[in-house]
């Protein structure tokens, strides 16, 4: 396989994985296309690049800002954006907790439709092992934001 086959291997993978999140495969794709650019792109370069029209991309884009996936970069002078991958497993971590968040939610109302204590047994067991990971995600989370905090800025 050719490092242009890995390339585009990732940027499917993402728009696959992004795409199990109730996202567009573009958003995805575009995604996975920031995180391998080292510089900010235009939205044109990113359309052309994977074969995507301007309002995919667009939309795509606005979609990736919304999670804190990405960021736009005015163009003095220009109507023009520049986009960049942002962020990263913190905003990817965050965005899965809101999801698996939602997912609890919506066990522990089914613990009161539960037909008998077995269900509801079962429920709270699914509902406390995801609330479980959400906890553990946050507390990774903690720490590394008070390793960031405290770590000097470089000079």
């Amino acid at each position: 396989m050719t490092a242009g086959d890995d390339h585009v291997a990732f940027v499917a993978a993402m728009g696959d994985i992004l795409a199990s999140w109730n996202l567009p495969r573009a958003t995805g794709r575009i995604y996975g296309q920031l995180l391998l650019n080292a510089d900010p792109v235009s939205l044109d370069a990113l359309g052309s690049a994977l074969g995507l029209s301007k309002g995919a991309v667009s939309t795509s884009v606005r979609e990736l800002v919304l999670w804190g996936l990405a960021r736009t970069i005015p163009q003095p002078g220009s109507r023009r954006l520049l986009v960049e991958a942002a962020g990263g497993f913190e905003q990817l971590l965050a965005a899965s907790h809101e999801r698996t968040r939602a997912f609890i939610r919506v066990l522990r109302a089914g613990t009161r439709l539960a037909e008998d204590d077995h269900a509801k047994t079962r429920l709270d067991e699914v509902a406390g092992f995801f609330e479980s990971y959400v906890e553990a995600g946050d507390q990774m989370l903690r720490r590394r934001a008070s390793i960031s905090m405290s770590s000097p800025e470089p000079e």
